[in-house]
């Protein structure tokens, strides 16, 4: 098979045994955080993507390119043409948003995605939004960037039909997923969908959704004002935040270079592994051996 990209966390193969309309995706068990790759990977990390992706084509009930999934980190998948835009949904006041907010980078007045943060917002971390926001971004290999609704149709990138449905779907599949996760116990923050184009020219979901997608959090220990506990990536990125690796990142931006990571210490990497794992567990009702 020949690789036609390797990403930060799955490689992806022509599917040549097959047909040249369908991919091979591996989903290895590197990790990143804020577009840097680290150097060590995470045990079983691989499995649980490619089995978190396959529960949630199964469960969401919306058409996808998921044909079938092979041994345990191997999806067989439609090839799609993607649309660039990651759709990203947000139900929390967490993460980039807390930074954008706090640096007046969200046009909130006249936006009509973020309207609910002109009335009285009280901009408390890890508050939940009175409703879910649909906040897209680019699609880059270096750094994803906010983009507006204005900026995807001026850019013929999609029409206004297509965006509508689009953000209609993300959230859709948001507040779908937030029953799922519920009844096991977790919320869930935020989340980025990807779309393609089929054979067709039907828009469908595509890539994958797994804990790389999203965040999630434990009900039982959810706190408004604090940082979560988390049981996905953003365990590291909190790790490196608190190193200062974060600092250095933003401060490399301006000259499109990116800082060394730094060696992860083996009880984070142990740590990141079983809560990527009790996750997938407790959600699906799966086991990973």
């Amino acid at each position: 098979m020949k690789l036609l990209h390797r990403g930060k966390v799955k490689d992806v193969y022509y599917n040549s045994e097959n047909s040249k309309n369908t991919l091979l995706f591996v989903f290895s068990n590197r990790i990143s955080a804020f577009d840097v790759n680290m150097a060590q990977d995470i045990p079983k990390k691989g499995e649980v993507l490619c089995k978190f992706a396959k529960f949630w084509f199964d469960n969401l009930d919306v058409q996808h390119h998921m044909i079938k999934t092979i041994d345990a980190n191997k999806m067989l998948v439609e090839h799609l043409s993607m649309i660039p835009i990651e759709c990203v949904v947000r139900g929390y006041f967490y993460g980039s948003l807390v930074d954008r907010y706090n640096n007046n980078e969200i046009d909130w007045k006249d936006s009509e995605e973020f309207h609910i943060l002109s009335h009285n917002f009280d901009p408390v971390i890890a508050s939940k939004l009175s409703e879910p926001v649909f906040d897209p971004t680019t699609k880059s290999r270096a750094h994803d960037i906010p983009i507006s609704k204005n900026e995807i149709i001026s850019s013929n990138i999609l029409s206004q039909h297509d965006f509508e449905f689009l953000k209609n779907k993300s959230i859709e599949l948001y507040l779908k997923m937030s029953k799922i996760v519920n009844l096991a116990g977790f919320l869930i923050a935020d989340a980025k969908f990807e779309f393609g184009f089929n054979s067709k020219r039907e828009i469908v979901l595509g890539d994958s959704l797994g804990p790389d997608e999203y965040r999630i959090w434990k009900k039982a220990s959810y706190q408004k004002g604090s940082t979560q506990e988390s049981y996905d990536k953003q365990i590291l990125r909190d790790w490196l935040t608190n190193m200062g690796f974060k600092n250095k990142v933003n401060e490399q931006k301006s000259y499109n270079t990116k800082p060394q990571p730094p060696k992860l210490p083996s009880s984070l990497i142990q740590k990141i592994s079983k809560r990527y794992i009790h996750a997938y567990e407790m959600i699906t009702g799966d086991r990973i051996k």
